[in-house]
């Protein structure tokens, strides 16, 4: 059995001033919103965050920034947060903006034990410098190196008493390579339930990847809203 909390401050009350953290989720859609919220009412500074994104002003990783929480981000689209524009230009924080499928190609190395692969993906741009460039059969490739941290926090849809996870659409899309890319695993599942409950074939990440539980509803906000006005 892995450690199940009721109570999301604890779950992240060893997260220290100074830790890198993953946060899965893409946009919005996925994110582990307890979880967040709990890191903001610790007050916690000077964190590194790995994401695809940094959420908007008032939700998600944004809660962070406006706290002034995160020294460092590391993500591939910061397009729907203003604060995060304002801290960048301000010299306040600091970005290393990664092409998103680099992005998640170095999570997944660090999960998996692999120090770095080459990709093309940036050659020729600013991302290129200062990074070594081989060339191999007549094309021109980037070294890039693993991403991993010391806490990751991720959601599920579902999730047992053992640490294995489901994930639901696009929640799929960061979650389970974050899941197996950190030191500290943190789950935050809308539902929890006994070993033997969840489908084999059907687990997104095995609990071996996963040190500690805890059950929440979340809000799921909606990023940007689209509608349709029928005459």
């Amino acid at each position: 059995m892995k450690q199940i909390h009721t109570s999301f401050h604890e779950a992240v009350k060893d997260i220290t001033d100074g830790s890198t953290i993953m946060v899965g989720g893409f946009g919005l859609v996925g994110i582990p919103e307890n979880l967040i919220l709990a890191l903001r009412d610790s007050e916690v500074k000077h964190l590194t965050v790995i994401s695809n994104n940094c959420g908007v002003d008032d939700w998600g990783l944004g809660l962070l920034l406006q706290n002034k929480q995160i020294d460092k981000m590391i993500g591939s689209y910061v397009g729907e947060n203003k604060e995060f524009e304002r801290q960048v230009l301000s010299g306040e924080l600091e970005v290393e903006l990664v092409p998103q499928g680099t992005l998640a190609e170095r999570i997944r190395a660090g999960g998996a034990g692999i120090p770095a692969f080459y990709t093309p993906a940036g050659v020729g741009t600013p991302i290129a410098e200062g990074i070594e460039v081989r060339t191999f059969d007549n094309k021109e490739y980037l070294l890039q190196t693993a991403l991993k941290a010391d806490f990751s926090l991720v959601r599920a849809a579902v999730g047992d008493k053992m640490g294995n996870l489901i994930y639901r659409k696009t929640a799929q899309n960061f979650n389970p390579m974050i899941a197996a890319a950190g030191n500290v695993t943190i789950a935050e599942v809308e539902e929890l339930v006994e070993p033997g409950t969840l489908p084999p074939a059907q687990i997104h990440t095995p609990g071996i990847y996963v040190q500690r539980l805890i059950e929440g509803k979340q809000e799921k906000r909606i990023e940007k809203l689209t509608i349709t006005q029928h005459a």
